[in-house]
This record gives C-alpha cells, sequence and structure tokens, in this order.
C-alpha cells in the first residue's frame, strides 16, 4: 500500500496549502481527497507535487507492504 502522510508533512514545510495546490498549481480537489484517503492517484499527480515541492517522490509518499513477509518470501 501506498501511504501519503510525508506529503502533508512536505507540504507544510514549504509553506505551502492545500488551498494554494488548488488555486495556484491547478490540483484538483479530488486528487487531494484521493491522497488524503491514501487512494489510487495518478503518476501525473505525483509528478506535479513533487515539482511543485522541488522534493523527491520519496518526500511525498512511502510503500508500505500488505502483508509482512515470512522469512520464506525474504
Amino acid at each position: 500500500m501506498i501511504v501519503y502522510t510525508k506529503l502533508w508533512k512536505t507540504l507544510k514545510e514549504r509553506g505551502i496549502s492545500q488551498y494554494k495546490l488548488i488555486r495556484q498549481y491547478g490540483i484538483s480537489t479530488g486528487q487531494l481527497d484521493r491522497l488524503r484517503k491514501n487512494e489510487n492517484v495518478s503518476t501525473y499527480t505525483l509528478n506535479a507535487l513533487c515539482e511543485i515541492l522541488c522534493c523527491d517522490l520519496s518526500d511525498v509518499a512511502t510503500y508500505i507492504p500488505d502483508k509482512p513477509q515470512t522469512k520464506d518470501e525474504q
């Protein structure tokens, strides 16, 4: 599962509000809602966020395995 908890921290550090993302940068409210719910978003949106925030994808998203790996899978 991909989670976007780092996005909110990065936004705060850069001084960019969700309102500014919508009004100034054209990020849709639907995409922001999907990010808040850790749902699927397009790579276009992720790319745009990285450009807006001048950051790496790892500053926006984190991968967390859906189920823990067993010893045999490692």
